[in-house]
C-alpha cells in the first residue's frame, strides 16, 4: 500500500494519491489557515471508519443471504481538545440498513465487525470509544 501526498495550494491543501490513482483532497482547518478545499486529516480517520465498517456488514450480510438493499452511515465523533494532540475522545457511528432483514443477523453483522473484521474500528478503539447504533428501514 502507497499513499503519495503533494501540496496544490495555499498553504495546507495536499492532494493524496493512491496507487491506482485515486485521489483526496485535505486541508487543514480555516482557523489555522486552511481554505476549505478538502477533508481535515482526522475526517480521513473517520471516512476510514465508516467505509471499513460499512463493507464488512455488506460482506457479512451477503455472505448471510440477507437481502440488504442500501446501507447508509452517519458518524460524529468528539475530539479530547485539552490534550495535545486532541485525539478523538468518542466516535458514535449510526447505520440505516434497508431491507428486509434480520434483526439478528444484523446485529450479528455487526458485532462482527466490530469485534473482529475491521481493522480501521481495531485501531481507533484503542484510543476512543467507539458506540455504534443501527435501524432496519
Amino acid at each position: 500500500m502507497e499513499i503519495n501526498l503533494s501540496r496544490k495550494s495555499g498553504k495546507f491543501n495536499f492532494e493524496a494519491v493512491n496507487e491506482n490513482g485515486f485521489t483526496v483532497q485535505l486541508d487543514a482547518k480555516p482557523a489555522i489557515g486552511g481554505e476549505g478545499k478538502g477533508f481535515r486529516p482526522m475526517e480521513t480517520l473517520l471516512v476510514g471508519l465508516g467505509g471499513c465498517s460499512g463493507i464488512d456488514i455488506v460482506n457479512v450480510l451477503t455472505k448471510q443471504k440477507e437481502p440488504l438493499n442500501d446501507i447508509k452511515i452517519n458518524i460524529k465523533a468528539t475530539r479530547k481538545d485539552e490534550e495535545m494532540p486532541p485525539i478523538f475522545d468518542v466516535i458514535n457511528i449510526h447505520f440505516d440498513l434497508y431491507g428486509d432483514l434480520s434483526v439478528t443477523k444484523v446485529e450479528r453483522a455487526i458485532q462482527m465487525t466490530f469485534d473482529k473484521y475491521c481493522s480501521v474500528s481495531n485501531i481507533l478503539s484503542r484510543s476512543a470509544t467507539i458506540n455504534f447504533t443501527y435501524a432496519i428501514k
